[in-house]
């Protein structure tokens, strides 16, 4: 029998030397990092900013709330009525 040639495709890769990554942390965020920010660092909230932001974003969520609930409810007594338990 002959022996086949071996086609440079079919021979096993090399192993490469792995490069070992280093990550070094200087306490900088992403968004330092990305250089979007310009001028001067943001001053930190007071809980009163907190807390008007909060309500303020609840008062936006409630009438989404309260349009689920009634479509929650509707569907509810559809399925009661179609059920014969209304």
């Amino acid at each position: 029998m002959k022996r086949r040639k071996e086609l440079p495709e079919e021979r096993e890769p090399e192993q490469k030397k792995e490069q070992k990554i280093v990550y070094i942390d200087d306490g900088s965020t992403i968004a330092d990092m990305s250089g979007t920010r310009r001028g001067a660092p943001r001053k930190k909230s007071t809980a009163r900013e907190k807390i008007r932001t909060y309500f303020s974003v609840v008062r936006h969520m409630l009438l989404p709330m309260f349009c689920t609930l009634l479509a929650f409810g509707i569907i509810f007594v559809i399925i009661l009525a179609a059920t014969g338990r209304l």
